[in-house]
């Protein structure tokens, strides 16, 4: 969790702001972005507020997690969490008023419309696919051309940390076009576009293993895919059993896809301050000492 400068004998410490990357890592990722699905349509579509009022509040709730993320001075796992949980909400809907129109085939219950102001610029999944793939390479043109590290483990400026976190939020909503549109216009249904990821994630972790392919491209390809396995994992529990869902509802399956995302940022923090007073002792320790 640090990084250590020294110079004749003495250190300077720098606290890490993101978390490393382990398996644990990815379950969090998982669980976070299918709550992200969940809750994002509960707020626009369960509770009628719609994609325009939900997508405002929520990438409201985004810029004050982030705030607080940023003015961390070292990884707090509910810090980090918050704001992939944010990100994913707000990439949910996002997405939904980049893509849909507020169709009766996107209206739940019935209703025949959702909140206040437009519900929809109806670009389609395609169209909105490739505005935001745009974005997103813009993003890591820009953060290359920097010369700051892509090494998620290295990242430890407010500069690098705020183009991670633009990646981050515009990776979550591509991803969501994906899940949505695997689930709901691809023919594969919820089951089968989540095998679909799970197949192309099976693939990245092979990819691994050839030194010829850069960790960073295939850590950055993986997290976008395992939002659209948590898009139709999150669809999959929520929709209707006519359309392939479990029809648990968007309240409920919110509620359980919390505690379960709250009871491992809850081990992550006890590890945290388990392996922190370590690494800070040996950070602090004159390099010549170390290296003896």
């Amino acid at each position: 969790m640090l990084t250590d400068l020294g110079v004749a004998g003495t250190t300077k410490t720098v606290l890490k702001k993101l978390p490393e990357v382990t398996m644990a890592f990815w379950f969090m990722k998982i669980a976070a972005t299918t709550l992200g699905e969940t809750a994002g349509d509960l707020f626009a579509q369960t509770l009628k507020l719609g994609y325009f009022l939900t997508t405002i509040a929520l990438f409201l709730v985004f810029v004050v997690t982030l705030v607080v993320q940023l003015r961390s001075r070292r990884y707090n796992p509910f810090f980090y969490w918050t704001v992939i949980l944010s990100t994913s909400m707000a990439g949910t809907t996002m997405s939904d008023f980049m893509n849909r129109d507020a169709s009766t085939e996107y209206l739940t219950g019935g209703a025949t419309s959702l909140g206040w102001g437009p519900q929809g610029l109806g670009l389609g999944y395609p169209a909105g696919a490739a505005i935001l793939i745009s974005l997103l390479l813009i993003i890591f043109a820009a953060w290359k051309a920097s010369g700051m590290t892509l090494q998620i483990r290295d990242i430890v400026t407010f500069r690098g940390e705020a183009l991670f976190w633009a990646a981050i939020l515009v990776s979550n909503t591509l991803g969501t076009s994906m899940g949505d549109f695997l689930s709901d216009s691809s023919g594969l249904g919820y089951g089968g576009g989540a095998l679909l990821v799970i197949g192309l994630l099976a693939v990245l972790v092979a990819l691994m293993k050839l030194p010829a392919v850069p960790n960073v491209l295939l850590f950055w390809v993986a997290f976008v895919l395992t939002r659209p396995l948590g898009a139709t994992a999150g669809d999959f529990l929520t929709k209707p059993v006519a359309k392939g869902g479990l029809d648990l509802g968007t309240a409920g399956s919110s509620t359980v896809l919390l505690a379960v995302l709250l009871g491992l940022m809850a081990y992550a923090h006890a590890q945290e301050r388990r392996t922190f007073p370590m690494q800070q002792v040996a950070a602090e320790q004159p390099v010549h000492e170390r290296s003896t």
